[in-house]
């Protein structure tokens, strides 16, 4: 394939989406597949609740004998949760029900026991002889029906749908101990450059440390994906083709790679690609983050990003990002955004901006924006601090205060609400 020599952030994404595959389904049992997507239908295979059951304490009798309040009612047995009912309800009859006992035979009604004459806060209470009735109740009421809230064959869940923390409860409550979900992409990381030093090394004149591994593996779990560390790969194509073998051989759906991209005479990367893979294109009208590649390695979906630490995690959030969540059968791929007035003035060289912002709440309900620091490719501390991208449009070279631009949030906070 031949290499396109520039593409805007669009053009760039909608290739890298068109090119990367939804994944193939897996099981896994049910409590461990928050998060995840689902590939095949669930179907209700007993009702929910199971059985007609108490939504109160309270007493278990006929609708009819509570028409004309106050009433009293001889009381023949009691049920409580988790036990079946011994005895039958009959007209002039109540018997004594804790919340999520089943409903006695004869019974239609549950009448809450703040509405009798028991005293429900003493402790002891003691199974009365008689109960006094103060309200009236229909038939049906406090009672959850059997299958009230999902009748059996019924399709409760269906493919594509994420897996929260309340499906994983349903999933519970029908007895589903298994799933099938789409797999969670495994992806290849490679750090490349003679300059590198593993975390744990001291630091040596003319080498930093191996700080966008350990990025890309943080930001690849957090999409979802299994990270698979391929270590640092030195500045030669023998070097870097023995670390991308031992990714194929550990099965990976995708590689990652920082750094080795650009147009330097030790960027590698580009020339390990020509050689067994392809490249689809490898600049980007973006800023930080113009040199990226895309292509494949033997087959398999690889990234190139730049080498630079921040230019390297905002590709991976605009292109690295959406690409793991389609792999891993997501629909939504991107973050939310938000209107945001400038407080400070910016300024761009016409490519597609991604400035490091505060975003904050305003007075008057809306969101405001300011860089929050140096925005050199290179500066960690101002990415740190944000909790946002400021877009700046391509072919826009300023932009004043009060201008409104979009926010990309890379943090979702509480006040946004």
């Amino acid at each position: 394939m031949t290499p396109v020599e520039s593409l805007s952030v669009a053009e760039a994404l909608a290739n890298i989406l068109a090119a990367v595959p939804v994944l193939s389904a897996e099981r896994v049992p049910f409590a461990e597949a928050v998060g995840r997507i689902l590939a095949e239908p669930i179907v209700a295979h007993d009702d929910l609740p199971p059985f007609a059951n108490s939504s109160m304490d309270g007493y278990a009798l006929q609708a009819a004998d509570t028409a004309a309040p106050p009433t009293t009612l001889r009381v023949v047995g009691e049920v409580a949760a988790g036990a079946m009912p011994q005895v039958m309800v009959e007209r002039g009859t109540a018997v004594r029900i804790m919340t999520g006992a089943p409903l006695p035979d004869g019974a239609d009604a549950v009448v809450p026991v703040e509405d009798t004459d028991e005293a429900w806060r003493d402790k002891a209470r003691g199974l009365p002889t008689h109960v006094e009735i103060r309200r009236t109740v229909l038939a049906g009421d406090f009672v959850r029906p059997a299958g009230g809230d999902i009748a059996r064959g019924t399709a409760v869940l269906q493919p594509g749908h994420r897996l929260r923390p309340a499906e994983i409860s349903l999933l519970a409550s029908l007895g589903q101990t298994e799933v099938a979900v789409v797999r969670r992409p495994r992806v290849g990381i490679l750090a490349t450059g003679d300059e590198l030093l593993e975390v744990h090394e001291p630091l040596r004149p003319g080498k930093i440390r191996n700080s966008n591994g350990y990025a890309q593996a943080a930001q690849v779990a957090e999409a979802g994906g299994i990270p698979i560390p391929l270590g640092i790969g030195r500045d030669t194509e023998a070097d870097v083709r023995d670390r991308l073998q031992a990714g194929l051989e550990a099965g990976v759906d995708l590689f990652i790679s920082s750094a080795g991209v650009s147009v330097g005479v030790y960027d590698v990367v580009t020339a390990v690609l020509q050689s067994a893979g392809s490249i689809g294109f490898w600049r980007v009208r973006m800023r930080p983050g113009k040199p990226l590649a895309f292509g494949r390695y033997q087959g398999i979906p690889y990234f190139g990003f730049p080498g630079n630490p921040v230019s390297a995690m905002v590709s991976f959030e605009r292109f690295g990002r959406p690409a793991l969540l389609k792999m891993g059968g997501h629909t939504a791929l991107q973050r939310p955004q938000l209107p945001v007035t400038l407080t400070v003035a910016v300024d761009s060289d016409g490519r597609e901006s991604y400035l490091r912002a505060l975003v904050q709440r305003t007075a008057d309900g809306g969101y405001s924006a300011a860089p929050t620091g140096d925005q050199g490719s290179h500066m960690l501390s101002s990415l740190v601090t944000a909790n946002a991208l400021l877009i700046i449009p391509e072919g826009v070279r300023h932009a004043a205060v009060g201008d409104v631009l979009q926010a990309l949030m890379l943090d979702w906070p509480e006040w946004v609400f």
